[in-house]
C-alpha cells in the first residue's frame, strides 16, 4: 500500500513530528510506502513528490515548520483541481491520503472524500479554533513563546514607565491572546469575540499607572474596538478568502499616548508564534496523531479527523470537525476580568 502525507496552510511546531510518526508506523508497522507531497494541495495537484523514509525522518522530531513545506493552495479554485489530483494519486499508485491542517486545508480534504478521493485529517493551528478537538498541536508552542515575550517586555516596560501593547495571532479565535496573557499577567486582553471599549482600555491603563507600574495590554490580531473595522495590514486574499489582518496593536498604542500622555509602544510577535522547536507537549500530541492517523488508514476509515478529546484520542467526521470555528466562550474571558486592572 501507498499513503500519500501532505502539510497544509501555515506551518507550525509539530508538523514533522506527526510526519515521523506516520513515516514509522506506516512502515515498520504495516510495510507501507510513504509518499511526501510538497507544498500542501500543490503537490498533488501537480505531482510534486519528496522521498521520506526512515532516514528522512530520524532528526526531525524536534525541528519546526515542515519538511515536506506547505502552502494555502486550494485545489477547488484550479480548474480541473480534483481531477488533477485523481491522476496524479492514480499514476503514483497512492491508495490513500493523510492531510494535515487547519479549516481550509481540512475543508478541502472533506470535499475530496465527498468526490471519492480516500482522506484521513490531522489538526493543525496554533489558533486552537479547529472544532471537534480539545487541543490543536502548535497551539502549546505558540502560547509558550508569547507568554515568554510578554515577560521579556514586562522589564523593560517597567523600566521606562511606558505601556506595551502585544500583538499575537489570532484572526477570529483569542486563544494565544488569552492563555498568554493570563500566563504573562497582562492588564488588559482583548480577543476577537468580544468587541472592546477603547475608553474602558484607557481606564485599566491609567489605574496601572497610578499604581506605579507600566501596563501590558495583550491583543489579537483580529481583536475590533466597539463600532470599528477589522484593521487591515494587507487586502489581497488568500485561496481560501482570508484577508490578511494585523495592525490593530499599533493603532492601540497610539491611542493610548494620545489619550493619557504616556509613553506607548507596540510590539507585533507575528510569525516567531509560528517557527522554532515544539513544546514537549506538541511533540507528544503531534506523535499521537500521526499514529492514529495511520490506524484510520489502516481500517479505510476515510473522510474522518483524528481528534483530541479529554485525554483520548479519537476519530471525527470530517464534516463536523470543518463545521465551524471554535472560538473563545464570552463567559471563559468574563472569568479573567477580575484579574484586570
Amino acid at each position: 500500500m501507498r499513503v500519500g502525507v501532505l502539510t497544509g496552510g501555515g506551518d507550525c511546531p509539530g508538523l514533522n513530528a506527526v510526519i515521523r510518526a506516520v513515516v514509522r508506523k506506516g512502515i515498520e508497522g504495516h510495510g507501507w510506502e510513504i509518499v511526501g507531497f510538497r507544498n500542501g494541495w500543490q503537490g498533488p495537484l501537480e505531482g510534486l513528490t519528496k522521498p521520506i523514509g526512515l532516514a528522512e525522518v530520524e532528526d526531525i522530531l524536534t525541528r519546526g515548520g515542515t519538511i515536506l513545506g506547505s502552502s494555502r493552495t486550494n485545489p477547488y479554485k484550479v480548474d480541473g483541481g480534483p481531477e488533477k489530483i485523481r491522476q496524479t494519486l492514480a499514476e503514483l499508485k497512492v491508495d490513500a491520503l493523510i492531510a494535515i491542517g487547519g479549516e481550509d486545508t481540512l475543508g478541502v480534504a472533506k470535499r475530496l472524500t465527498d468526490d471519492g478521493i480516500g482522506v484521513v485529517g490531522v489538526p493543525k493551528t496554533i489558533d486552537n479554533d479547529l472544532g471537534a478537538t480539545d487541543y490543536t498541536f502548535g497551539f502549546d508552542t505558540a502560547v509558550h513563546i508569547a507568554t515568554e515575550s510578554i515577560d521579556r517586555l514586562r522589564t523593560t516596560a517597567e523600566s521606562h514607565h511606558r505601556a506595551l501593547v502585544v500583538e499575537v495571532m489570532g484572526r477570529h479565535a483569542g486563544w494565544i491572546a488569552l492563555h498568554s496573557g493570563l500566563a504573562g499577567g497582562a492588564n488588559v486582553i482583548l480577543v476577537p469575540e468580544r468587541p472592546f471599549s477603547v475608553d474602558k482600555v484607557i481606564e485599566w491603563v491609567q489605574r496601572r499607572f497610578e499604581r506605579q507600574f507600566a501596563p501590558i495590554i495583550v491583543v489579537a490580531e483580529g481583536a475590533l474596538p466597539e463600532g470599528g473595522a477589522e484593521l487591515l495590514a494587507s487586502g489581497e486574499r488568500d485561496a481560501f478568502g482570508h484577508v490578511r489582518l494585523g495592525g490593530v496593536g499599533q493603532w492601540l498604542a497610539e491611542e493610548i499616548a494620545a489619550k493619557t500622555g504616556k509613553e506607548s509602544r507596540a510590539v507585533i510577535l507575528g510569525h516567531t508564534q509560528r517557527g522554532g522547536t515544539p513544546t514537549a507537549y506538541d511533540r507528544v500530541l503531534a506523535t499521537r496523531f500521526g499514529l492514529h492517523a495511520v490506524d484510520a488508514v489502516a481500517d479505510g476509515d476515510f473522510g474522518v479527523m483524528v481528534a483530541l478529546r479529554g485525554t483520548d484520542i479519537v476519530r471525527v467526521k470530517l464534516a463536523e470537525a470543518t463545521a465551524e470555528l471554535k472560538t473563545v466562550p464570552l463567559e471563559r474571558y468574563a472569568e479573567a476580568e477580575i484579574f484586570f486592572g
